[in-house]
């Protein structure tokens, strides 16, 4: 067989030879008809949108319940379209991996188009304009990750970037909220049309999070002189500009190395992994496991794919919040951080090799079924005992999914607020439940703490993963000596004590002296991980 390359979609026998099944619609009708007709915008160019998201339009283009594709964009590393979608012609090569070691690979076309989202390129945003004020348009996405969202810091106040964004008006605008809300204003001037702002991320009341951030930009802009109080009542009112809430999941680990072993033994080329100037890690090709779940608020002021006949979940709000409460603060997402903070601290480099570890996986049935179990609201459309099941049973331990506890392990700071805050204050909320009784959580909260300190059980120095609070975590903790329990004394309480950073204060929860305690236990030295796992989780 002779090479293939990504953008060779009339080599139809040979893609077959090689277990590829090829896009069944016409891509450069579909081009043609997204470029005169937009009605997808995407912001977050990453592996969660070419693997997940952009494939439920490809199966709406398969069923001819659709004719135009999605515009992708970045508001963060413009260098992930100069190296991963130009040269490809906007193709992703999906490898879906079962856990039996089969796989099934499919090319994805339905990225029409793609765009950066830099204010300071005038031909980018021409485009990006053109987009935006087209009447056609029902739909604007973000994989931008929580962090994303965010204009503040976690003393409260805005960041210097926000603020100069703020004081700068839409022409000039670089936060990621600042210029969706620079690209409604265009698209406010061009006719007032309406349109849905989704985040697809991976977060709690991520549509809420997502319009509070765009109407403080939108605020400050009307105080400052640069749009109108028309302009921010637009915005205000979901009959025109919706904020429709989601839940997502599907793991999309990094690209691995036997994927792209496998790709290239089967006559692919071009498949080798870049990393950009900005640090994205990102291939040609996706790799990620077979189940995948999205449910969406159903408010689209303006229309919208039918994504119902893709996999989706379309309801309503309470239901989008039930299901994601149960995934991200019981039946997935805590388990997957309380993995990857004891997985650096323990040398594991697979979250699947922790599964065959007693105490981790004894550690995460805890978490799930003895603590997080009695505060989740069943949202109906999806059993949470069924999910949780599957988690610990089927996807974690699935050893073809190459996904790293140190992958998971970023931006924790972000997370730990909603996969652990809201059980507690469910149980602190409860006249039933004892929020003092509970102990593996505050020992998966210990466990972050103690790799805060970026040394492993061994004793040996590791590089944490990023965070954009990592620099000021560990600046209270710098005086914390393993093998010295007494270093400890004083330093946890500006951490455990922050509301913003957890949801709540821990001392006032009654937690915070339990914490203290156990992160005492896993810094008294060498080994003392493992013996703490070992008298808690058995």
């Amino acid at each position: 067989m002779l090479e293939m390359k990504l953008s060779q979609l009339d080599r139809k026998a040979d893609w077959a030879a090689a277990g590829v099944k090829l896009p069944g619609y016409d891509v450069q009708a579909m081009i043609k008809e997204t470029k005169e007709n937009p009605v997808w915008l995407h912001f977050g160019a990453g592996n969660i949108f070419r693997g997940f998201i952009a494939v439920l339009q490809q199966r709406l283009l398969e069923k001819g319940l659709a004719k135009s594709g999605i515009v992708a964009s970045d508001t963060f590393d413009y260098s992930l379209l100069d190296m991963i979608y130009k040269p490809f012609d906007n193709l992703t090569l999906l490898v879906g991996l079962k856990p039996d070691g089969n796989t099934e690979k499919t090319i994805v076309a339905s990225v029409a188009d793609n765009i950066k989202a830099d204010i300071s390129d005038e031909a980018e945003m021409a485009r990006m304009k053109a987009v935006f004020t087209n009447p056609s348009l029902q739909m604007v996405s973000f994989t931008i990750t929580e962090k994303g969202y965010a204009l503040k810091g976690l003393n409260g106040e805005f960041s210097p970037l926000a603020k100069a964004d703020m004081e700068a008006g839409p022409a000039k605008a670089r936060h990621a909220m600042s210029f969706v809300t620079a690209m409604l204003w265009e698209r406010f001037k061009a006719g007032a049309y309406p349109i849905a702002v989704v985040s697809m991320d991976n977060c709690s009341h991520n549509g809420e999070k997502l319009k509070a951030s765009v109407l403080d930009v939108a605020h400050a802009w009307a105080a400052n002189g640069f749009v109108t109080a028309d302009f921010v009542a637009y915005v205000e009112d979901e009959t025109r500009v919706s904020f429709p809430w989601s839940m997502i999941d599907k793991i999309t680990p990094r690209p691995a190395q036997v994927v792209e072993d496998m790709l290239l033994e089967a006559g692919i080329a071009d498949m080798k992994p870049i990393i950009t100037p900005k640090n994205t890690f990102i291939a040609p090709f996706v790799n990620a496991e077979i189940p995948q779940y999205l449910v969406v608020e159903d408010r689209f002021p303006n229309g919208r794919p039918a994504l119902e006949e893709a996999g989706v979940f379309l309801t309503d709000r309470d239901t989008v919040n039930n299901t994601e409460r149960m995934k991200v603060t019981t039946c997935l997402n805590p388990l997957h951080t309380a993995l990857a903070v004891y997985g650096c601290l323990l040398g594991y480099d697979l979250i699947a090799k922790e599964m065959n570890d007693p105490q981790l996986k004894g550690l995460i049935e805890n978490i799930g079924y003895k603590e997080g179990m009695p505060v989740v609201v069943d949202p109906k459309i999806l059993s949470p005992m069924d999910f949780i099941h599957e988690v610990i049973d089927v996807r974690l331990p699935n050893p073809f999914v190459p996904d790293t506890p140190q992958r998971i392990a970023t931006d924790t700071s972000q997370k730990v607020g909603i996969r652990f805050g809201e059980t507690m204050k469910s149980y602190v909320a409860s006249d039933k439940l004892d929020v003092t009784s509970l102990t593996y959580i505050p020992l998966a909260l210990a466990g972050w703490l103690r790799y805060l300190l970026a040394v492993d059980d061994n004793g040996e120095a590791f590089t944490c993963s990023s965070d954009p609070m990592l620099e000021t975590l560990q600046s209270y903790l710098k005086d914390v000596k393993l093998g010295d329990a007494a270093s400890a004394d004083g330093k946890l309480k500006p951490i455990l004590s922050n509301e913003v950073l957890f949801g709540l204060n821990l001392y006032e929860a009654g937690l915070g002296e339990k914490i203290e305690g156990m992160f005492k236990e896993l810094i008294a030295g060498p080994g003392a991980v493992r013996a703490t796992l070992k008298k808690y989780v058995g």
